[in-house]
């Protein structure tokens, strides 16, 4: 009976295992990080282990590293990346030749169909890229940025890319991609500009639609793959669709939940505002002194209280 058991439980895992294997995208199989998601895997458990812990270890007694060439640099290529994926994704088959109701996957080795398979490989290698983001927030000592959504995001997005190239490399689910990679133009402009210093930061009073966009982005996602469900003909994974369809949904609770906290939710006391801007959740920030007035200083030095305390006396303290 155990034997059989076993024996079942084998034939199950083998049975997803060949699944896995028969349904790969040939095209792809042979491109750089596309052939096994182990080298994929690796890079996003030590992306996480250097963002949660080894980074702010290695950063608590250093000051923050003066990143602003570098950053400007890097949101300048990610600019170049993001543009060029609009522009291959609208060639690849959104310009016209895909059906925005229901479009499967093209196999084949056509021009048009290869055009788009590479779009998605190099989607997915930017997705892989933008794990740097974290990493200069934690170089800088931006530890307040690190939220839960940011991780959400960045470690989600390699490994749908991944799945993408591996096994969908075109058809319905690649119009995330283009609307993404516009919205990334003017995320990753913004941040360029942002690192130019105070003289450009005071024209960049949009950032919050950079959220908005975010959102109406996954809303237009939703309904783009929900409506899949609803198409008995259409050769597009139903599972796959129902994935983005759900993914879709938390990005837009959460994105929704991260734009009322940040920008709608009026902040209850002054004081508590200005400790969150003094402290801003950084190691290295020490709540602000206020200063006294002559008066009070003069009455606390003459106050029996006021009583200076050595290094020998903290020893018996």
């Amino acid at each position: 009976m155990q034997a059989d058991e076993m024996g079942e439980k084998e034939g199950f895992f083998d049975g997803i295992a060949q699944f896995f294997i028969e349904n790969q995208d040939e095209r792809t199989v042979n491109w750089f990080l596309s052939g096994s998601m182990t080298p994929l895997l690796v890079i996003v458990v030590t992306y996480l282990y250097f963002c949660l812990y080894a980074g702010p270890r290695y950063m608590a007694k250093r000051k923050p590293f003066k990143l602003e060439n570098v950053l400007i640099a890097y949101n300048a290529i990610q600019v170049v990346l993001s543009v060029v994926l609009v522009y291959e994704g609208i060639k690849g088959g959104w310009d016209g030749t895909y059906d925005f109701k229901c479009q499967p996957v093209d196999y084949s080795r056509h021009p048009t169909a290869m055009r788009m398979a590479r779009a998605v490989w190099l989607y997915y290698i930017c997705k892989v890229i933008e794990l740097l983001d974290t990493v200069f927030f934690v170089l800088r000592k931006k530890q307040n940025q690190i939220s839960f959504l940011h991780l959400y995001h960045h470690t989600l997005m390699p490994i749908c890319g991944f799945i993408g190239v591996k096994y969908f490399a075109g058809g319905h689910g690649t119009l995330l991609g283009v609307i993404n990679s516009f919205i990334h133009v003017c995320m990753y402009a913004y941040y360029m500009l942002a690192a130019m210093g105070p003289k450009v930061q005071k024209y960049l009073w949009w950032k919050r639609y950079l959220t908005v966009m975010q959102i109406i982005q996954f809303i237009i996602v939703f309904y783009h793959t929900i409506q899949v469900q609803f198409q008995p003909s259409c050769g597009y994974p139903k599972s796959i669709a129902a994935l983005l369809t759900l993914n879709a949904a938390l990005f837009i609770y959460m994105f929704s939940t991260f734009y009322v906290r940040s920008y709608l939710r009026k902040v209850s006391s002054p004081a508590a505002a200005a400790t969150a801007e003094i402290n801003n959740n950084r190691a290295d920030c020490k709540p602000k002194e206020v200063p006294r007035s002559a008066d009070e200083s003069r009455q606390q030095q003459s106050s029996p209280a006021a009583v200076t305390v050595g290094p020998e006396d903290k020893k018996q303290l």
